[in-house]
This record gives structure tokens, sequence and C-alpha cells, in this order.
């Protein structure tokens, strides 16, 4: 194992959210200001930074994991040999064999930070509603 394949999926989506972040925060005074949109772009911020953070999580986990197996590779040449197979290597290739994770954030991560962000909306829309019913009796 002398390479670690970058999980590109994982880094493209990403950087895709990373820039959407950055012009929402370019834009923010135009974008954020009250209006009838204000929770819809709050909540949409929300679901990018989450989205980001499970993402960035994922491709952490993914590549710790490979290098954690890459260290027992004493010889480096991307096999496992009879004194490097332990019990601590296998445990850490069942870990890279079964991390599903990794390839399934891209799906459960739009459908948890989708979750969040559509509650952190319908709770602004009731709090914009409360606070204009307070304020007009």
């Amino acid at each position: 194992m002398s390479n670690i394949s970058l999980p590109y999926h994982l880094i493209i989506a990403g950087l895709i959210f990373s820039v959407i972040l950055a012009v929402l925060f370019y834009k923010r005074k135009k974008i954020f200001k009250s209006g009838k949109l204000k929770w819809f772009w709050i909540s949409f911020t929300v679901f990018c930074m989450i989205y980001l953070i499970l993402v960035g999580g994922a491709a952490y986990s993914d590549i710790s994991s490979k290098l954690a197996l890459q260290q027992f590779d004493l010889n480096g040449d991307g096999f496992f040999n009879g004194n490097e197979i332990t019990s601590e290597q296998k445990t850490a290739m069942t870990n890279v064999i079964s991390d599903t994770s990794s390839t399934l954030v891209i799906f459960t991560g739009l459908i948890f930070s989708g979750m969040i962000s559509v509650l952190i909306f319908i709770t602004g829309k009731i709090y914009e509603y409360i606070k204009l019913k307070k304020g007009s009796a």
C-alpha cells in the first residue's frame, strides 16, 4: 500500500459545498436581510454547513483508516505477507473493507442535512409569524 487513494466523490462534494458557502458568505448582507426568503437562506446555509461537516468527517475517517492499514505494510510492496499479518492488521483491514459510511454519506448526508434545515426553516417561519402577530396586536 504505497499510495492512498483519495475519496474523490467526497472531495468533489466538499469543494462544491465550500464554494456555495463562500458565495453565501460573500453575499450575506444582501441575502440575509429581512424579507420573505430570509429563513430559506438561513436554512440553506445550515444545510450546506452540516453537509460539509458530514462529508469532511467521512473523508477524514476514510483517509485515517487507510493510513492505519498502511502502517502494517512493513516492506512497502502493497501486499501483506506472513509477518505483516497480525490481529491488528486484520482489524485495520476489516475497517477499510467494511467502511460504507464514506460511500453512503453523499446520500445520507443530504437526507440528514435536509431534515435539520427543514426544521430550522419551519421554526423560523413560526417564530416570524408569532413575532408578526405580537407586533400587530
